[in-house]
This record gives C-alpha cells, structure tokens and sequence, in this order.
C-alpha cells in the first residue's frame, strides 16, 4: 500500500485581539478600587509614566458636580497621548477625578481582632501543654471566619506529621478540640449548622424551652429546617405554646458565631460595595458622575525627549541599541496605558449615561415599577458599542443614588405584556410579588400557583414556573420555609 502525500489549501477566519485590546478589556471589566490600584502599580513599574503637574500659565480651570476645582494643562493633555492636538475629552468634566493639588483623604486603617486572634489570646487562659497547644493552633487555624471547622480531625493530625514531624493521632486531635469547642464565642468549632446550634443550646442554662430546643435540633433537624413544625409537635407530643418557644429558642441562635468577632476580614470586605457612579437629582435635572480617585497621567518629560532622541538618530553601538529599545518599549507601554485608561472612563461614562437616559423615571422617583424594559442590545443601540463592550461595562459595577446604591445589572430587564397590551418591566411585576408575599398570612404563606393567579387578576399572564424564578431571584423562599408556627 502506498502513502500518498497531498496539499491542500483551507481558509479560515479568525479574529485575534491585540495585546492593547486584551488590556483594555480587562481595564474595562475592573471597578473602582480595581483601576485605582492598576494605575498605582503602572506608575510605579513604568519610569516613562508620571502623574501630570499643571503648568501656572496653562492650565484649564474646571468644576466637578460638587463644584470643587480641579486641573488640567493642555499642554499635558497632549504629551500624554503621543502630543497629538485632541481636545479634552467631554466626559472628564462630569468625573470626580483628582489633580496633584486636590487634598487626599486615605482611608483610616484599624487594627481589629480577627477570629483567631480571639481564640488564641483564650488559650492562654488554658492549662495546655506545649504539645496540646500546638494542637490547638493547628485546629483554629483551619476554622473559618463563621467559626466553623474546616477539616476533619484526621486531616489535621496529617498536617501536623507533615509540617512539624510529630506524631499526634485523630485522637489527641479530638481531645483538643473539645477545649477549642468551649471557647468563646458559643459555636465556634463546630463541624456543620446542626453541630454549631447543638453547642450553643449546651451552654445555655436548662430552660423547659431550651431543653425542647435541644431535643429538636437533635433528633428532628431536617424537618426543622423545612419548617414542617406541625409534624415535629405531632411526633414529640407538644402543644403550640410549646412548640412556639422552642422555635423562638432556635432563632435566637447564631448560625454564624464567628461573625460577631470584629476583624473578620472576609465579612468585612463582603458587605463593602465602592460605587463606580453617583447620580445627582435636582428638579427634573440629573447629574451623572464617574467617580474614581485617579491622577491626570502624562508621559515624564525625560524620558520622552530621550524617546525623540532615539527616534531621531541612529543608535551607535549595541549599549545605545538596548537603551533605545527599552526607552521606546516603556514609553509605547505608557501612552497605551493612558489612552486605554481614557478609554475606559469615556466608555463607562457613555454606557452608564444612555441608561440613566432609558431608566430616567426610575432615577427622578426611585420607584422600581416605573423601570422600562431594557436589554444589552438596547444599550448597544444607543451608544454603537459591541455586546461584550457593555456586559464588562457594567458587571460589577455599582451606582451611588438618593434611593441606595443599586449595581448596574439591576437596570436591565425583560419586557412583559400586560392584558392591555402596554409592554412592562418585570421590575414590575417582581414588585408585585414581593409586597404581596410581604402582607400575606405567615402562617399559611401563598403558594406560586396563588402568587399566580394574583399576577393574573393584576393583567399578567405568567406561568408558574417564571413566577418561581422571579420568587428565587427576590431571594424569597418556597411558602413551607415561609411558615411561621
């Protein structure tokens, strides 16, 4: 059998971003404290990149929304972007930018007590030998910041052979533990939600009601947390009275007892939202600003003479090669950085701005129901940039307004015909549902197919399953977790 070797000719089309569009991309994608920081490490890494001082006798005197001056030479405006004669881009007179003379306020670093500070300074209110504490520190240093244990004894003992060499068993590991487990604050240790309320109930004193509690989380734990409280009272014996205080018991646990320790720094920087927008109203008047704390960049001075230098003549040896080569690679790298990070600005501002153009009433009322329908391609139509442009324009990113700080994916939504045939936001109808759930009876919540047949006498015909996904999208649960004994 012969091989036969042959060529053949195949075109494809493929389209590959440059290293600059790779870049400002995920400039784009970045939030606020994000692109701040990206500009502090590019000043420091790139010598070609300086923040601008304004010149006495030329610089542009301009206000922000909050009337605060701030500056900007025309003469830095140009050397920035490779000395071309562009004006100053519109969008930097709504922005909350800063100049080398505006006075920084940093934010006040405080030294709080995380979780296992707090357990360790306990421990040295123990009798513990130096190889029991060892021990100690190797379990707390695997709880996490809700106070839970994240690996078993066994894992831990593993540990232990292997960073120090000792032999500690599962055992020893389960003796210690249980000192950990009576620590402060009640709960901390524990392996899971039952094991974390079972401690609490322990250390607290012998109530009828807390001994109830106890014996329910115990023995009835699933059917307590889908709230099937009739079937507990019937298979324990109890009346509703008593029922309702061991109930009332539970509650009053906590789920998450590492929580209530200052200093944990993953709850901490969960709850802190930096807004990327502020909306201002005045009248009917809106204001939009892009808030951010960055400098004015500009390529220094020096080092683009010496680029010029370069340009100009031809290098005389290899030592002048090199130089050259770095200077012009530093300095193409600072006026992309600039221009991709003007870029940015002017892109976010564009997107943010055509939707405070199509959720006006939303923004002059703060009243969810007067959203319109609005998608990425809308948004796309107005402003002429790709799909892709405006999805990592607006994911992750928040606005400040009068009404609380809402993110922008919250803006857009999918329209819904009404029985009159007007064309709605589900914003509305998600309101709907949520007073409605809100006012109901407690103790016999609404189901979806009731929650439905309420939308349909409001003039929306929707079926059950999209009424559940707008349920689960409000954060509400299903009507048995609702239930209240």
């Amino acid at each position: 059998m012969q091989e036969k070797q042959s060529l053949s000719q195949e075109q494809k089309l493929q389209q590959r971003l440059s290293p600059m569009q790779v870049q400002y991309v995920k400039m784009l994608e970045m939030n606020r404290l994000e692109v701040e920081e990206a500009v502090r490490n590019e000043i420091e890494d790139n010598p070609a990149l300086e923040i601008a001082e304004p010149s006495p006798l030329e610089e542009a005197v301009t206000k922000d929304d909050e009337g605060q001056e701030f500056t900007e030479s025309a003469d830095d405006m140009q050397r920035a972007d490779y000395r071309d004669e562009d004006d100053i881009p519109y969008y930097r007179t709504n922005i909350n930018n800063s100049s080398p003379d505006d006075e920084h306020h940093e934010a006040i670093a405080i030294s709080e007590t995380s979780l296992i500070d707090y357990l360790e300074e306990q421990l040295g209110e123990r009798d513990l030998d130096e190889h029991s504490l060892l021990i100690a520190k190797y379990i707390i240093g695997n709880i996490d910041d809700n106070g839970y244990l994240l690996r078993s004894a066994i894992a831990i003992s593993d540990d232990i052979a292997f960073q120090t060499g000792l032999d500690v068993s599962s055992a020893q590991v389960n003796d210690v533990l249980q000192i950990v487990r009576d620590l402060d604050p009640p709960g901390v240790g524990a392996t899971d939600l039952r094991d974390c309320l079972l401690l609490q109930l322990e250390r607290r004193e012998g109530s009828p009601a807390n001994l109830l509690a106890y014996k329910i989380i115990d023995r009835h734990f699933d059917a307590f947390i889908k709230r099937h409280y009739d079937k507990i009272a019937q298979a324990m014996g109890l009346s509703q009275e008593q029922m309702t205080a061991a109930v009332d018991e539970i509650r009053s646990l906590n789920p998450k007892p590492g929580s209530v320790v200052a200093g944990s720094v993953a709850e901490t920087l969960s709850q802190q939202v930096m807004p990327d927008f502020n909306v201002d109203v005045d009248g009917d008047e809106i204001t939009v600003t892009l808030l951010n704390n960055l400098p004015e960049l500009q390529i220094e001075e020096s080092f683009s003479a010496l680029n010029d230098n370069y340009q100009r003549s031809k290098p005389a040896n290899r030592n002048d090669e090199a130089a050259a080569a770095f200077v012009k690679q530093k300095y193409d790298s600072a006026a992309n950085f600039i221009k991709i990070l003007r870029q940015r600005q002017e892109t976010l501002f564009n997107v943010f701005s055509a939707i405070v153009r199509r959720q006006r009433e939303f923004f002059l009322s703060g009243d969810e129901t007067t959203m319109r329908p609005m998608l990425l391609k809308d948004i796309g139509e107005d402003t002429g940039y790709d799909l892709s442009v405006i999805s990592r324009a607006t994911s992750g990113k928040y606005v400040m307004t009068q009404w609380g700080i809402f993110p922008l994916k919250y803006f857009f939504n999918e329209a819904m015909q009404h029985s009159n045939g007007e064309e709605v936001s589900s914003h509305e109808v998600l309101s709907i549902i949520k007073s409605v759930i809100a006012d109901e009876d407690k103790t016999k919540p609404m189901s979806d197919e009731q929650l439905c047949l309420i939308l349909k006498q409001h003039g929306y015909e929707i079926a059950r399953r999209t009424v559940a996904k707008y349920r689960e999208r409000l954060g509400i649960p299903v009507a048995r977790l609702r239930k209240s004994y």
